[in-house]
């Protein structure tokens, strides 16, 4: 249970003592307190214990129709109410909530034109456009541009192979044959560092799920390493791992690529 600076409980905390910041509290806890506090007072300083789901209903309408909060607000103010009633008084609502809910807006997505997006690719060079031109040319994320793995990428056939997308669903999809060369290049050269890698006694991956139990040798495989990796930041010390560039920085002339260990 939550407390105040000066051990009260959560509901005395939120009843009695005004609106201030207190440091001990993270932002969430004190997002819940100050909505707490509001739901409190919209009601007279009714004992929340006396009120329930038509109370909550009117102060949910209240913020989406007269305070105009956006829908997150809104959601925010009914999962601090929630938390007071589940885990702080312990009591569930006898019935739904239905309140008036504050409409999310509708928003056109920002596409770029085909010329737009060339001539933002050609202000790039080196990885950092292969990557631009695989983004756009085979409707890749960033994440799953980044984790692209070395037996994701079918050179015969055009084709990357996405793994967990969007929904935890892999996906096949073309890529641009503008980058098929370049690939080759980026990969020749990801090899070379990855075999020094391996004669320095290095050069392990991180495999998905409990695979590395099922094929122990697997993580040092060629085609499980990420087509990808991101750029050597400090010399490691064994056991490490190759990870994904979540933010990518190009190859600098290293024997070493970007190696963390796992979390």
């Amino acid at each position: 249970m939550l407390v105040g600076r000066e051990g009260l409980s959560f509901l005395q905390f939120t009843n009695f003592y005004p609106a201030v910041n207190y440091p001990q509290l993270s932002n969430y806890e004190e997002s819940y307190v100050q909505w707490i506090r509001r739901y409190i007072l919209f009601h007279n300083k009714r004992h929340p214990n006396e009120m329930g789901t038509p109370e909550i209903e009117a102060f949910l309408t209240h913020l989406a129709i007269d305070q105009q909060v956006a829908a997150a607000t809104q959601n925010q103010a009914l999962n601090a109410i929630l938390f007071l009633y589940r885990h702080v008084l312990q009591q569930e609502l006898d019935s739904r909530i239905d309140a008036i809910r504050a409409k999310r807006p509708i928003r056109l997505p920002v596409v770029l034109s085909p010329e737009e997006a060339r001539a933002i690719i050609q202000q790039t060079s080196g990885v950092y456009r292969l990557l631009l031109q695989l983004l756009y040319g085979s409707g890749l994320r960033l994440r799953e541009c980044l984790e692209l793995r070395i037996k994701d990428i079918d050179f015969a056939q055009n084709q990357l192979m996405v793994r967990s997308g969007k929904g935890g669903k892999d996906r096949i999809t073309l890529f641009p044959k503008s980058t098929i060369e370049p690939l080759r290049i980026h990969l020749q050269q990801v090899k070379l560092i990855h075999q020094q890698d391996l004669e320095l006694g290095y050069g392990s991956t991180v495999l998905p799920f409990a695979f590395d139990r099922k094929s122990p040798s697997a993580d040092k495989q060629w085609t499980w390493q990420y087509a990808f990796p991101s750029s050597p930041s400090a010399t490691p010390s064994p056991p490490t791992f190759y990870k994904a560039a979540t933010t990518f920085a190009p190859f600098k002339n290293s024997s070493v690529t970007a190696m963390s260990k796992p979390p």
